[in-house]
């Protein structure tokens, strides 16, 4: 079975963070596709979270890369047996807004603004990992909305944003263990099924 993982950044770019995830899914059946939502692929450092977060908001957003992924990956679907997609903050957000193509799963990780998306029904199961607080809104309440959709997973870990990037400031060892269990064990469920 030939499967294709595509890995959506975080407002940082494709750096040592998300290129170690993708090592971490990569195997003999496995491709994985980082996709810079940059045109210019730059990254950012830690320190320019500000810069970073506004570039990624004026010169890109929510909106303006929904077609060119959706292309990308519906063009996959044709190639793969199965597509998933994983998605990092501002990529869980979109990685979540693309969760109503014919995919096989989704892992939305930490994406806060998935909050001004709750029109979205994914059509392939979701799973949504959430840290305990976020700075700008009850996590809680975001949690006990996305419980109610079918198809959505959700887990919580006592933690903060960026709590599974072993170089940010709020990264948090035992929930960023936990998280990473959890999102291989989530990839592998069909997998492990197919072969019964």
């Amino acid at each position: 079975m030939k499967r294709k993982i595509f890995i959506l950044h975080e407002i940082y770019g494709i750096n040592d963070f998300i290129k170690m995830q993708a090592e971490a899914y990569s195997n003999t059946n496995t491709t994985v596709e980082c996709i810079s939502l940059y045109s210019d692929n730059r990254i950012f450092p830690y320190e320019q979270e500000q810069e970073a977060y506004e570039y990624f908001i004026n010169e890109i957003g929510f909106d303006a890369p929904l077609e060119k992924l959706t292309e990308k990956i519906l063009e996959d679907t044709t190639h793969y047996d199965e597509v998933l997609l994983i998605g990092f903050s501002v990529g869980a957000t979109l990685a979540w807004r693309l969760s109503e193509l014919p995919l096989q799963r989704v892992v939305c990780v930490y994406g806060s603004r998935i909050r001004q998306y709750l029109d979205v029904n994914p059509s392939c199961p979701t799973l949504v990992i959430l840290p305990s607080h976020e700075k700008s809104f009850d996590v809680h309440e975001l949690k006990e909305t996305l419980d109610t959709l079918p198809a959505v997973h959700t887990r919580q870990y006592l933690s903060q944003h960026g709590f599974m990037d072993f170089n940010n400031p709020n990264y948090c060892y035992e929930s960023c263990l936990q998280a990473q269990a959890e999102i291989t064990q989530f990839f592998e469920i069909k997998q492990s099924r197919r072969t019964k």
